[in-house]
């Protein structure tokens, strides 16, 4: 929210208070707390009439410092809070024998606060004796304006720092210059509007800043103030949390342990997901067409996914099968596995008038209330919709006891969808604050069916694809992209709400190859196709018509099948990044800025982006094949086309030095997919599924690696053991050793190739 007119004058309407000098600190066992009146006090009649600011630092983890500002401390709290993932560690608080005589400091691990207690407001948020960004005189506003009471903050930019993050936003991947408000809204991707909103940014200069609340929160990031970003929540007080790590990626891997890692997903999730589309008519025998189809072509395929009209219409959700279309659910789903694939159904958490569901939620009191008592309800969507309560525990047992009907009849996973439309305008069973609810519905509605399917399918097997989203809710992968449209121009901004989502914590991400809205052409479809093949997870699924290649053209299929199997043929590699998104919070998907902060030339870089920290993906945004991309500092491999074609990938003068921009131009079977200098990349046996035991037959491919190399990889198992090698160049020869190898398999190293059965150790000689 803007208070400003211009930098020197409040907008009309606008009184504001700040805090001015420094009355006190008390310093606590592990807390600063700093008294901040509004104006010097030079005698003791100055304290009269006089507000005071009180502002409180603590230390939930090490290298991060949270951040309390209030005004009047006693307002009602009703909730709902993000949970923060508290492990205290070393903690350092000193303060000046009155103030005025030095800063008061607090330090938690590398990261300390400086408080100046003479002069004007000033902290800086130091490591190591650098000055990571500061509140300064006019940072803090206690605001009362036309619209009520906030508080904002004012963090310091530096000349040439770049902001990221915020949630899944669909516009320029850098936010300087944006005005961002958190409010989850059904908004398409091209539009200011986002589905995921996280109340979270970092930084290229080492830090992060999380501001701890699920209502309304806005941003200016150096909008209001070029020179700050801004963020500002309604209210009397404001916590937000400054994180510090050395690159982005260590701000990541500390922001995720304060609010959730992702869980790990289940391997099959990696494969192909068709979809029934949207409003297109099937039925069993369609169905039926779409895999016989897709298995007579050769393409491998994992999941199908029933969206909206499994269910009778006007009947979202009663979670019942419509019997003029589906008589026959338990039989279809067995017929289903049968043919090895997992089933998907589509659900929200709206219940219709005209379902049986609703009687029984407004009778049980499970539904969304109005402040006179009613039900709340509306026909957007669904007519006579109302809202499943999740604050209410019977109530989350009763949606989870629907949804496991559907599990005993053979579902293995949901999409669950909307989650946005959130009225403030209710009352909720535990009394939560209606504003705090709009954003903060995701996280408990994805929370609930997540943690169904880990009851009912294990851990490690549950597996939703959300739309919604908030802060935490990274934890409940996977997450989607929502209604795009069916061009270039959609898919490219696809892509940045996909960047900008994996620096707010989210580790895995998706979107509807070919676009939602509309139908694309032939040559948007392939393009996409690649493109969505080479992301964490990949789904065919549209609005009016269907996804299957064929309705396209013959070359679609070629381009699907090609990327299909060398997706699954890179499933070891992939397992190697989804054990970063658990240990570190690391998604799979990453802006270049992650794996080369120290590179400005990648800070900007928003129409590519890393696979796993070793493979540069750079999709093509043009029916004629023309692409430019930025290549870092190396010697980099290219990957295609020999490695989908035959599993070994080009060499000799397949590299390509880096440093600079290259443009090229690809046919819809390739793109550039390039292997970073130094890297081993370990290729499966195997081609047709995901899920496969992994280690077993696997290819260790080497590219550039240098003299004096060293290093131990680990295969992660899949449907196996793990595989652990040494690999070690000394002058022109490779070594590669492994004491527990689950069978026979690999290396291949500038075109020379060496195969071992079992445990033992090859030599390959590396060509000068």
């Amino acid at each position: 929210m803007r208070f400003t007119d211009g930098y020197w004058q409040l907008r009309p309407g606008v009184e504001m208070l700040r805090p001015r000098d420094v009355d006190a600190v008390e310093a606590g066992t592990d807390t600063l707390t700093v008294y901040a009146p509004t104006a010097p006090i030079t005698r003791r009649g100055d304290t009269l009439n006089r507000p005071v600011v009180t502002v409180t630092f603590d230390a939930p983890a090490d290298d991060v410092i949270g951040v309390r500002i209030e005004h009047h401390q006693g307002r009602r709290d009703p909730g709902p809070h993000f949970t923060v993932h508290r492990e205290p560690g070393v903690v350092k608080v000193s303060t000046p024998e009155t103030p005025g005589d030095g800063p008061a400091e607090f330090t938690s691990g590398g990261l300390t606060a400086r408080v100046a207690t003479d002069g004007p407001w000033q902290v800086d948020f130091l490591a190591d004796g650098e000055v990571l960004t500061s509140s300064s005189a006019r940072s803090i506003g206690i605001a009362t304006t036309p619209e009520g009471d906030f508080v904002h903050e004012q963090l310091a930019l530096g000349v040439g720092e770049h902001v990221y993050g915020l949630g899944e936003r669909f516009g320029a991947f850098v936010k300087n210059g944006q005005s961002v408000d958190i409010w989850n809204e059904d908004g398409g991707t091209a539009s200011e509007q986002a589905y995921k909103n996280v109340p979270f940014y970092l930084t290229n200069r080492g830090y992060g800043v999380f501001v701890a609340h699920p209502e309304h929160v806005s941003f200016e990031v150096g909008s209001e103030v070029v020179s700050r970003t801004q963020f500002s929540v309604p209210g009397q007080s404001l916590q937000y949390y400054v994180i510090h790590g050395a690159t982005p990626a260590d701000v990541l891997r500390r922001y995720t342990a304060l609010t959730g890692r992702p869980a790990d997903v289940p391997a099959w999730s990696f494969g192909l997901w068709l979809s029934t589309s949207f409003t297109t008519d099937y039925d069993e025998a369609t169905v039926t067409s779409f895999i016989d189809g897709m298995a007579e072509r050769d393409i491998p395929l994992s999941v199908f996914h029933f969206d909206c009209f499994w269910m009778r219409q006007f009947h979202w959700c009663d979670f019942v099968w419509d019997p003029a279309t589906f008589p026959d659910p338990e039989g279809m789903l067995a017929r289903l596995h049968e043919r090895g694939l997992k089933v998907c159904v589509w659900i929200n958490p709206y219940i219709a008038q005209r379902s049986h569901l609703f009687q029984e939620g407004k009778e049980k009191g499970y539904l969304v209330t109005t402040p006179g008592g009613d039900v709340w309800q509306w026909d957007k969507w669904q007519a006579g919709m109302a809202l499943v309560d999740f604050t209410n525990p019977e109530a989350t047992a009763w949606y989870q006891e629907k949804l496991r009907v559907l599990l005993d009849q053979g579902v293995d996973c949901f999409k669950t969808d909307f989650g946005e439309r959130i009225p403030t305008d209710v009352v909720w069973h535990d009394g939560s604050d209606p504003q705090r609810m709009h954003n903060y519905y995701a996280y408990l509605y994805n929370k609930a069916v997540f943690e169904l399917l880990e009851q009912e399918r294990g851990r490690g097997e549950a597996v939703v694809f959300a739309r919604s989203a908030t802060a935490g809710t990274q934890s409940f992968p996977v997450h989607w992209g929502g209604d795009c449209e069916s061009t270039f121009v959609s898919m490219a901004e696809s892509l940045r709400g996909g960047l900008s989502l994996s620096l707010s914590g989210f580790g895995y991400w998706s979107h509807d190859i070919g676009g939602f809205e509309g139908t694309p052409d032939p040559a948007v479809f392939k393009r996409w196709t690649a493109f969505g093949l080479l992301s964490s997870h990949s789904r065919l699924h549209g609005s009016d018509s269907y996804r299957v290649p064929w309705a396209f053209d013959d070359e679609a299929v070629d381009v699907l099948r090609r990327f299909t199997r060398l997706k699954m043929s890179l499933m070891p590699y992939l397992g190697q990044a989804t054990a970063e998104v658990d240990s570190a919070g690391t998604p799979v998907m990453r802006p270049m800025i992650l794996e080369f902060p120290h590179d400005p030339a990648a800070s900007t870089v928003d129409t590519q982006y890393m696979l796993g920290g070793d493979l540069l993906v750079a999709p093509v945004f043009s029916a004629e094949g023309r692409v430019s991309y930025y290549l870092p500092e190396g010697e980099w491999t290219r990957l295609l086309p020999a490695l989908a074609a035959d599993g070994a990938p080009a060499a000799g003068d397949a590299t390509v030095r880096g440093s600079r921009w290259i443009v090229e131009e690809h046919g819809f079977d390739s793109l550039p997919l390039l292997a970073r200098p130094g890297s081993v990349i370990p290729v499966g046996a195997r081609d047709d599924r995901p899920d496969y035991a992994w280690a077993e037959g696997v290819t260790l491919h080497c590219f550039e690696l240098p003299d004096g190399f060293e290093r131990d990889v680990v295969v992660p198992g899949g449907t196996g053991e793990p595989g652990r090698f040494t690999v070690r160049r000394t002058g022109d020869t490779l070594r590669v050793s492994s004491a527990d190898a689950p069978a026979a398999w690999g290396v291949e190293v500038a075109g020379r190739r060496a195969r071992a059965e079992g445990p033992g150790e090859v030599v390959v000689t590396v060509a000068g």
